[in-house]
């Protein structure tokens, strides 16, 4: 039995998407190139960085192998999350020459998507300490549950994974329902969920207040209205004798300026840019060939 990682997806859904990714390179024909190669010949491979960052999607790697040929052996001397300098060797791959080029491209694409995920959230916290971070539901499609492991692996938590997660409302939601009303619906319809209303003005946090709502999404705000936004909830708090909403800001914040809102008291900043909008992670794969002597 496989023990599963902190950092891994659901192993399901992996073996899944590693499948899809296989049969994207290899359908109808299989690999022709490779094909070509005298079936005794050997790889002794070695992953390495060529740049700083933080690795993410081992696991993604590992069943790309395995679904290729599961005569590749491998041997990681990382786990994901860990930081890595330009030049760490990652791990070494081992097996025939032909498998190990065939499941080359699928798992540097795994890794080094996820490892880019990954660094980018890594500096994104640092950045943002000690406000917690979060992600957002602003994913590739398909690779949301890769993503937000990623992003774990990075060192912040998931926002919701999807729609059924909790109750949130947005401007667009309430345009149509309004605050009060909206929360009052939630409250009956789900009552064992969180709801989690979003504000662009101090009124607004007024009004979701005195609804009732579990968690505040603080969106498009200078630090300044942030601090306002939190004395209020503070203030409100205190009179009611309740435990403060959560309090999340979001919006247009980037590692250059997240600091800015590390002391105004909110509990969590969100952003879209850990998963939207990253650089690939620089690894190769660096392949020794041998054939048995004659």
């Amino acid at each position: 039995m496989t023990v599963r990682r902190p950092f891994d997806a659901p192993r399901g859904l992996v073996r899944d998407l590693v499948a899809r990714a296989l049969a994207e390179d290899l359908d109808p024909l299989g690999d022709l190139t490779a094909g070509l190669l005298p079936p005794d010949s050997r790889a002794e491979a070695r992953f390495v960085a060529r740049s700083a960052g933080v690795v993410a999607g081992l696991a993604c790697v590992e069943e790309t192998f395995i679904q290729v040929d599961d005569s590749i052996t491998w041997a990681w001397s990382v786990t994901d999350g860990d930081a890595v300098a330009p030049g760490t060797v990652l791990g070494t791959v081992s097996g025939p020459l032909a498998s190990v080029l065939t499941a080359e491209r699928t798992a540097l694409n795994f890794l080094g998507h996820l490892s880019g995920i990954a660094t980018a959230t890594r500096a994104f916290v640092d950045a943002a300490a000690p406000l917690r971070v979060w992600d957002t539901r602003k994913t590739i499609p398909g690779l949301r549950a890769l993503q937000k492991a990623a992003v774990r692996a990075g060192g912040a938590r998931n926002h919701r994974g999807n729609l059924s997660d909790w109750v949130m409302f947005k401007d667009n939601h309430l345009t149509v329902l309004g605050i009060v009303d909206a929360v009052d619906r939630a409250r009956d319809q789900w009552p064992g969920r969180t709801i989690h209303v979003e504000c662009d003005r101090l009124d607004q946090v007024r009004e979701a207040l005195d609804a009732g709502a579990d968690a505040l999404l603080l969106d498009n705000m200078t630090p300044d209205e942030v601090r306002a936004c939190v004395a209020v909830a503070d203030d409100h708090a205190a009179t009611h004798g309740t435990r403060r909403a959560l309090l999340e800001v979001s919006g247009g914040i980037t590692v250059d300026t997240v600091g800015s809102y590390s002391d105004t008291g909110v509990d969590v900043v969100s952003s879209g840019s850990l998963t939207n909008s990253v650089e690939v992670f620089d690894v190769g794969l660096d392949i020794e060939v041998s054939s048995p002597c004659c």
